[in-house]
């Protein structure tokens, strides 16, 4: 099997990138696939950063604010978060989300090797 291509995912190491905030991280050549399962409560401070962010609540209700505008995603709503827009949020019950950054994060892959 190529592990270059093909991957298991109970092999990716799960790492705590904020309090509450539990991911898995996957990189590609240009983007960071975030699995997160957040605890209800739980939050992040608003904050911008150059990368474009997709967010996708797969389970759960998750409170996000970009540039002023508040919201709640769930698994029928999404947000495209564009590069530099502050944003933040907190989950309302517990959650699992996808984000997806382009390019890629390098912060979060000096967690992986790290």
């Amino acid at each position: 099997m190529n592990t270059d291509i093909f991957r298991y995912f109970s092999d990716i190491a799960t790492k705590e990138v904020a309090p509450g905030f539990f991911s898995k991280l996957i990189h590609t050549d240009n983007n960071t696939i975030n699995f997160i399962d957040v605890k209800a409560g739980s939050s992040i401070p608003l904050h911008q950063h150059v990368h474009q962010q997709c967010s996708f609540v797969i389970e759960g209700k998750f409170e996000m604010t970009v540039d002023g505008d508040t919201q709640i995603l769930d698994p029928g709503f999404f947000a495209i978060i564009p590069s530099n827009a502050v944003h933040g949020g907190a989950a309302l019950t517990d959650c699992k989300i996808v984000d997806i950054f382009s390019p890629v994060r390098e912060d979060y892959r000096a967690l992986v090797s790290g």
